[in-house]
């Protein structure tokens, strides 16, 4: 599990094809990473992946077909900045809202503007995912916990203070591009309930 608050931006320092999926190496940047094991999960850009081989800069991981197909990490170009967190501790602070580094889609970057020192942006999303997004609700795009100023039937609002856009690796997003997005697992649970009550 983690909170969708980064703890430091990498960057896709190289792609390699194995056996019809690939292998990604991912260099650290200012991921606190002195303590990291092998087979731990970390979020690159908000994909919960497997530690397969690590160095004190860097760090290795698999992604599956699966992954590589439904999240922007199949396209993403070498040297590409990516958000980075590690798999959150019983311990630790829930700043953000839980978040599970699976993967439910993709949102377009629409349009942007200042919002006095915050930037607004919006994204277009699909229908199906979309009826999960809900105003001042949260919901995690390439893996920073946010929340949601506006929604309507084609899409949504963000605003990034400048700590988000200086700390994370939205300091390079621009209108056309795609995020991953994983909406908030409570919004997943009572769909799945609610169709599931007359089960016996």
């Amino acid at each position: 599990m983690f909170t969708g608050l980064v703890a430091g931006v990498g960057n896709l320092r190289a792609r390699e094809l194995r056996g019809g999926d690939a292998r990604l190496l991912i260099d650290v940047g200012s991921l606190p990473f002195t303590d990291v094991a092998l087979g731990e999960s970390i979020a690159v850009n908000g994909c919960c992946l497997t530690v397969v081989e690590f160095d004190a800069d860097s760090f290795a991981v698999d992604a599956s077909n699966e992954t590589l197909a439904l999240t922007t990490l199949g396209a993403l170009a070498i040297g590409t900045p990516v958000n980075l967190e590690r798999a959150m501790l019983p311990t630790d602070r829930l700043g953000g809202h839980l978040v599970s580094g699976h993967v439910d889609g993709l949102a377009t970057a629409t349009q942007r503007w200042d919002d006095a020192r915050a930037v607004r942006w919006r994204f277009e999303l699909a229908k199906p995912l979309l009826r999960y997004i809900a105003q001042k609700g949260s919901v995690c795009l390439d893996g920073v916990s946010l929340t949601v100023n506006e929604a309507d039937d084609r899409g949504f609002e963000i605003a990034l203070i400048p700590h988000t856009v200086a700390n994370t690796a939205f300091h390079a997003l621009h209108v056309g591009t795609q995020v991953n997005i994983e909406i908030d697992l409570l919004a997943r649970y009572a769909e799945r309930l609610q169709a599931t009550k007359d089960w016996t």
